[in-house]
């Protein structure tokens, strides 16, 4: 068993500047190995400027493109998503795809009131 300073314990600790992102869930059992696909969707999508570079240092730019690309895009605004598209070098034409589906826009056509 690691003991509390390990570096595999201190690994699976997020920080606390990430609790006001999970106020809807026990962000003390959220856990980054069992859950890193919830919390990766959710700093992407909620998170500031410093939660998205703490994620940066954890998955790694490869790594985050990785993700972008298997989810397609998926809960990110159209500006988050070129936003991304620029930093990680994701192909515009399958971005452009992506924002093009009919699910997409029907979500982002949706009246504000």
């Amino acid at each position: 068993m690691p003991s509390a300073d390990s570096p595999a314990t201190l690994a699976a600790v997020l920080p606390q500047a990430l609790r006001p992102l999970f106020w809807d869930c026990d962000f003390d059992q959220l856990d980054w190995q069992a859950h890193r696909d919830f919390l990766v969707r959710r700093v992407l999508v909620e998170g500031d400027w410093d939660a998205v570079c703490w994620l940066r240092r954890e998955l790694g730019d490869a790594g985050l493109r990785e993700w972008i690309l298997q989810h397609q895009g998926r809960a990110l605004s159209p500006q988050q998503l070129r936003f991304w598209e620029l930093i990680l070098d994701l192909p515009k034409d399958e971005v452009d795809r992506w924002l093009q589906t009919e699910a997409r826009a029907i979500w982002e056509g949706r009246s504000r009131r």
